[in-house]
């Protein structure tokens, strides 16, 4: 995964923070960047976020063993800050 696509995920992800994790265009890109890079760590965790704000707990559940990820259950700003540290570190 190189530093672009990365940053195109923290760039997708202060997105939808910045929309209130709702559902939504916001949404829409971060799921559709999470599926273009499925098997890699920081777009799996992504992708179970997206499945949780959505409402889909048996999806979410999926998309965080794939990342090797305990089932989140905080807020989601919490998650998203983990996520933001973690694509930092990667960087």
């Amino acid at each position: 995964m190189s530093s672009n696509q990365l940053a195109a995920l923290d760039a997708a992800l202060e997105s939808l923070a910045k929309a209130g994790f709702a559902v939504g265009p916001e949404w829409e890109a971060v799921h559709e960047i999470c599926q273009a890079h499925e098997g890699e760590m920081p777009y799996d965790a992504a992708h179970a976020l997206c499945h949780r704000i959505e409402g889909d707990t048996w999806n979410a559940g999926y998309w965080y063993r794939r990342a090797k990820k305990p089932v989140q259950s905080g807020g989601f700003a919490e998650e998203y800050d983990g996520l933001k540290a973690e694509i930092a570190a990667l960087r």
